[in-house]
């Protein structure tokens, strides 16, 4: 599936964080790019903000009523079939509801530091995993 107009797809996704471990999410077998580790989230709907996406996808995914923290990365990434993706990331540390597994291979609380090397993360998750323990501590700092 290529991306003809070049155009990117803008995605939004929340970085959930819980006594300092993230969830990270595996997709699904039929998914494109499946069996890779990602952040939940997904396309921006047309008139929607970044933030209620998060929001919306993270009800749809996994059930639960977030509260959307502050934009903590945004980066474009073209991938080898043509699929080009602005992704934005927004932390995500208060949610009502328990958080079920809808629609991920797997879900999996885990630390921060080295998800690049310990998982096989989506290719535009990659840098941002590697800055994320850094980014997240700023966060605390400057939030």
């Amino acid at each position: 599936m290529t991306n003809p107009s070049g155009l990117s797809i803008r995605v939004a996704v929340g970085v959930l964080e819980r006594n300092g471990e993230i969830l990270l999410c595996r997709r699904s077998k039929s998914a494109r790019y499946a069996l890779k580790w990602e952040f939940p989230g997904g396309k921006v709907e047309t008139g929607e903000t970044s933030e209620e996406a998060v929001r919306r996808e993270l009800r749809e995914e996994l059930g639960i009523e977030a509260r959307i923290g502050n934009s903590l990365w945004n980066e474009e990434t073209t991938y080898p079939d043509g699929g080009v993706f602005s992704v934005s990331f927004y932390h995500v540390c208060e949610w009502s509801g328990e958080i079920v597994n809808r629609v991920f291979d797997r879900v999996e609380w885990t630390y921060p530091q080295s998800l690049a090397e310990r998982y096989d993360i989506l290719q535009g998750n990659a840098k941002f995993c590697r800055e994320l323990p850094v980014l997240l501590r700023n966060n605390y700092v400057a939030g």
